[in-house]
């Protein structure tokens, strides 16, 4: 099921390589404007941190926005860029709730991980440790919050619920949609975050949920089923036909093959 999901993840983002990178320009403009210029310019300390404040939630809903405008992709339709306005809507209060969250946690983790560090002492270590591992499995679920609502719809409470099943049911592949999203970012240093940038991790995101829940829909119609062996190929036989396979050629020369 990995194999096919960096295959799909990579060519749903291939074939829509300018909406990634329409996407991508307007979260550059954001860091620019938000957290470059104001350094730049010397702005004071206050006015840094206000702006950095204010960077970081536009970045949260634009990036919710990229999430909701690339499930039509990640379905094997296309995001166009006048659906921009629809999807920022839609992806507005999820994107503004989830950089609260963010937000709180790492307020949370930045004052409670050095007090408990400094004060020494087995207990001192052991709520450190629980305070550190459970921002990992928040950080963890999360990363399925923007995708299942965008895709299943339902409230804050709702899906932040449903992420932490989707979490626990799946920790492995949770860990490597986690490294895969790291990965994306590296490559992005490289490529001034045009490609794949966030709007590739928002499509990987949503690539994963919707090839993860073939398999709650197949248990929801197979009941008694053993939950951690789901039949994969039966399961993704119709998405990996619409795939296909390409050749280099047909992916640089597609109108060729």
């Amino acid at each position: 099921m990995i194999g096919f999901f960096l295959k799909k993840a990579f060519f749903d983002g291939w074939d829509n390589l300018f909406s990634l990178v329409f996407l991508n320009i307007a979260s550059i403009a954001i860091i620019g404007l938000g957290i470059v210029l104001p350094a730049a310019l010397g702005a004071p300390a206050w006015l840094d941190l206000v702006a950095l404040v204010l960077a970081l939630f536009a970045l949260g809903v634009w990036f919710s926005t990229s999430v909701y405008a690339m499930v039509p992709v990640s379905d094997f339709g296309s995001f166009r860029a006048r659906e921009t306005p629809e999807a920022l809507r839609a992806g507005l209060l999820p994107g503004l709730q989830m950089g609260a969250v963010a937000a709180a946690s790492w307020l949370l983790l930045s004052i409670g991980l050095p007090f408990y560090l400094s004060r020494g002492g087995i207990a001192s270590a052991l709520a450190a440790g629980i305070l550190f591992w459970c921002g990992l499995v928040l950080a963890l679920a999360l990363q399925y919050y923007l995708p299942m609502r965008a895709r299943l719809g339902g409230g804050f409470r709702k899906n932040l619920r449903k992420s932490f099943i989707m979490f626990f049911d799946n920790p492995l592949f949770s860990i490597f949609l986690f490294l895969y999203s790291a990965g994306t970012v590296v490559v992005s240093v490289f490529l001034a975050f045009l490609m794949p940038g966030i709007a590739g991790i928002a499509l990987g995101q949503d690539v994963a949920v919707k090839l993860r829940l073939y398999k709650y829909d197949w248990l929801e119609a197979t009941p008694g089923a053993n939950r951690r062996s789901p039949p994969w190929q039966e399961l993704l036989a119709e998405d990996r036909e619409l795939v296909g396979k390409r050749s280099l050629r047909g992916l640089i020369f597609p109108w060729k093959e």
